[in-house]
């Protein structure tokens, strides 16, 4: 087997892993577009907000510290201590859902029946507020995530692939552990969207908020259940992301990323999700490997966006996405 198709292989491979990473955000988008109709702007926000607040449960860090030390010329910093990995996801878990319930509570049950470019317009405002809220509560510094996932080469694939060409492949045990975490989301969500009673629920609130209120179907708890579950997807994808990169606040441009993701996928199917991260993720590595010299590189910026825009051309609803008919 030539040199080149084994470079090839190990870029597709590690392609297939990074596509994995982009589908964990672009799963928080699905459900809250499958319970609202809207795309929710501030899905790579919500990421980066409970990445920090990890970090910040972590290191035994006192909230709004700055701010409070420029208003009353005190020198705070941290309560002295720090917490155990386990101890602050759930922390920061709950933080999601109290702040799902706030979302509902402030904006969202003021919203019910509105045309959909008005809640993607709150989204909006809610993606720059909640970065502007982090960047007050923990501080804008670049922060080290560690929460006891592992890294660096995987020894197993490097001596298997050499045995069998001669050629150890590269791959990041972050990104199997991120691959498995996204299996399991997928068929969880993909069951409970199927077979559970709130997850009918959620796809009824979806076609219509005023028919599902007629039916008794309760719009706020259904909303503050998928803004909980989507802040759930954005803390799993933080994590990962923060140890992959860091915690800084360009982990928000990484639902930049997930947009083609969608498209590919399908803004309603969750296991569209994967497979729309996993072509994007393998065909921009392959892409870059065959073509990029060719044309000068750099070309991982943009073919995710022509692909996606091909689709949009000829297949809007993406993969798995449901065709919508409307009647004039």
């Amino acid at each position: 087997m030539s040199d080149q198709l084994l470079y090839a292989m190990e870029a597709g491979l590690n392609g297939l892993m990074a596509g994995v990473m982009y589908s964990l955000v672009a799963l928080g988008f699905v459900l809250i577009f499958k319970a609202s109709g809207i795309f929710n702007y501030a899905q790579g926000v919500l990421a980066l907000f409970a990445a920090l607040t990890l970090v910040g449960f972590q290191q035994g860090q006192i909230p709004f510290a700055h701010l409070l030390n420029t208003i009353f010329g005190t020198d705070l910093d941290s309560f002295g201590w720090t917490l155990p990995a386990a101890v602050a996801i759930l922390l920061t878990a709950a933080v999601m859902v109290l702040l799902a319930i706030l979302i509902e509570k402030l904006v969202l049950q003021h919203l019910v029946n509105q045309a959909p470019i008005i809640l993607f317009m709150a989204t909006i405002g809610m993606a720059y507020f909640l970065e502007g809220l982090g960047d007050i509560m923990w501080g804008a510094d670049i922060k080290t995530l560690d929460v006891g996932l592992p890294q660096g080469i995987n020894e197993t694939v490097e001596s298997v692939t050499d045995r069998l060409f001669g050629y150890g492949f590269f791959i990041d045990n972050l990104d199997i552990v991120a691959t498995v975490v996204a299996a399991l989301l997928v068929v969880s969500l993909t069951l409970f969207s199927q077979y559970s009673k709130q997850g009918r629920a959620l796809r009824a609130v979806a076609d219509d908020h005023q028919a599902a209120l007629s039916v008794g179907i309760s719009l706020r708890f259904i909303w503050v259940l998928v803004w909980s579950i989507a802040g759930f997807v954005a803390l799993v994808a933080g994590i990962m992301w923060g140890a992959k990169s860091g915690v800084q606040f360009s982990l928000s441009l990484i639902a930049l990323k997930a947009l083609p993701v969608l498209m590919l996928g399908g803004f309603t199917s969750i296991p569209g999700a994967i497979v729309g991260g996993l072509i994007i993720g393998m065909g921009e590595k392959l892409f870059e490997f065959y073509v990029g010299p060719l044309i000068g590189g750099a070309t991982e910026n943009w073919f995710a966006y022509v692909l996606a825009l091909l689709f949009l051309v000829f297949r809007p609803q993406g993969l798995f996405g449901e065709r919508i008919i409307e009647r004039v």
